[in-house]
């Protein structure tokens, strides 16, 4: 009796720890599943980023004939597109005189001495960025004030 009793208490000791690896391995198998699908989600993101950036120049030309052609047809397609892309989580880069230069959403391209601008305000951008999913695909290149010297 005394040796069924302990082999009861073997195999439900072996019981309870084949439930434990099973829910480990389950637990395991749930965070690789997780794990594999933000990857996979991330992937996608990448490669529509990668695609929209080589379509960056193509918008800036188009952009650039609308404002020369002045064409209502042509506005109401670049319209469109970029709603259509905003749809997709692409927004541009738009900063106007006097905001202040970022880094991260910015390029400087040149610094001008500026006195009615403080130090580090955009006095003019060169060229508008593009953000895709807050991912910045194209900063914006900008021109930025600069501190008068005191040799100057």
């Amino acid at each position: 009796m005394a040796k069924q009793k302990q082999q009861n208490k073997n195999k439900t000791k072996e019981l309870e720890e084949l439930k434990n690896q099973l829910a480990r391995a389950l637990a395991d198998y749930d965070n690789l599943r997780k794990r594999t699908e933000k990857e996979k989600e991330s992937f996608e993101k990448m490669l529509n980023a990668r695609f929209v950036s080589k379509l960056l120049p193509v918008f800036d030309m188009i952009e650039n004939a609308q404002n020369h052609l002045n064409d209502s047809g042509l506005a109401i397609a670049i319209d469109e597109l970029f709603s259509r892309l905003k749809e997709e989580g692409v927004v541009r880069i738009e900063p106007k005189k006097g905001d202040q230069f970022n880094g991260e959403l910015h390029e400087a391209v040149d610094s001008l001495v500026q006195d009615k601008l403080s130090e580090g305000q955009i006095l003019e951008t060169v060229l508008k960025g593009w953000i895709m999913n807050d991912f910045v695909l194209r900063p914006a290149k900008v021109v930025v004030a600069k501190r008068r010297n005191k040799d100057e």
